[in-house]
């Protein structure tokens, strides 16, 4: 076999863009795995890189799009002492995971827990690397603080309320809809309010949330207006990551409250990283994240599950913004 299915950018724009084509099987270095994947999920980047918006990292296609796989080993190279054919594995990848096989460094790879199917273990990686990352490693959310996570409802969102829970934190959230809130609800979220334009009631709403101490994390996944009613919301010493900019890539910083409250603004991407910080954040998931998947104490959240022929329904759906958790695309 020398050729595989894969989902095809044919050219930029929207959802009607995306093709099935028969492309090269990719060919494995000594320190590589080939996994044959059997479930995807889609991200903002996809539909960033399908509008032609957001290029995956050099010597990733530009035309197949993809960042997260679960799959088994189909073959390993000369070198790799992590593997054996039949192991199942997810993780990341710069790009090209929507397709029937991809070929990735042995140390990107975490197995997956025995209680997961595939679309399950698709559904993981991006989200709980992220969250995990942000909240646990780069923000240093401890027990008893109280965290803000905007765009609840998303995939990273649901994967920040449990992962707060897990370390003993406690998860407001905001959306634009009720029933995201609710949904997050479900996976422990404290309590949430509904944003539209009315930023000073959330400002409000944190001031009644935590007795007017303040938030001690926020991690944003909507960017503008969020990141300027932040400043106002958290606490002396507080912390904001930024991960994502749907809502706005600018914002107004004022120096009397970054200064007055000695604030922390960190922004952070796992797709441009290098490949030691990829491996780093792998074996952080692999021995902090893994097992509690195991064991049960955190999920994966799927909104709905597509074919690969159906590619461009699930970016549609993915668009449509009305999505609670990930889209899963099966292969």
């Amino acid at each position: 076999m020398t050729t595989m299915r894969a989902a095809w950018i044919a050219s930029f724009g929207g959802p009607e863009v995306l093709e099935i084509r028969e492309v090269p099987l990719p060919k494995i270095g000594d320190d590589q795995v080939l996994v044959r994947v059997r479930a995807s999920a889609l991200n903002r980047a996809d539909l960033l890189q399908r509008q032609g918006k957001y290029p995956p990292p050099p010597g990733c296609p530009v035309e197949i799009p993809g960042m997260e796989f679960a799959g088994e080993v189909a073959e390993v190279g000369a070198a790799v002492r992590s593997w054996k054919v039949g192991q199942r594995v997810f993780g990341l990848l710069g790009g090209a995971a929507q397709a029937e096989y991809i070929a990735t460094h042995e140390l990107l790879l975490a197995e997956i827990p025995a209680n997961l199917n595939w679309a399950q273990a698709a559904a993981i990686p991006e989200v709980f690397i992220t969250a995990h990352d942000a909240l646990w490693i780069q923000t240093r959310l401890r027990p008893g603080e109280i965290v803000l996570i905007n765009a609840v409802g998303s995939g990273v969102g649901l994967a920040a309320v449990q992962l707060a829970r897990a370390i003993q934190a406690v998860p407001f959230g905001t959306s634009r809809t009720p029933d995201k809130i609710d949904e997050a609800r479900k996976y422990g979220l404290q309590d949430g309010l509904v944003v539209r334009d009315n930023f000073d009631e959330l400002v409000a709403a944190a001031e009644k949330w935590t007795g007017g101490k303040g938030i001690n994390v926020m991690i944003d996944l909507v960017g503008g207006p969020y990141i300027n009613a932040a400043q106002k919301l958290l606490a002396p010493k507080g912390r904001l990551i930024l991960v994502g900019t749907v809502g706005g890539a600018k914002a107004d910083l004022e120096a009397r409250y970054v200064m007055s409250k000695r604030l922390e603004i960190r922004g952070t991407v796992l797709r441009a990283r290098s490949f030691d910080e990829k491996v780093a954040v792998t074996r952080a998931f692999t021995a902090e994240v893994v097992p509690l998947l195991a064991s049960g104490v955190l999920r994966p959240t799927i909104d709905s599950k597509f074919p690969l022929a159906e590619i461009g329904k699930a970016h549609a759906r993915l668009e449509s913004n009305e999505t609670v958790g990930k889209v899963v695309i099966e292969i």
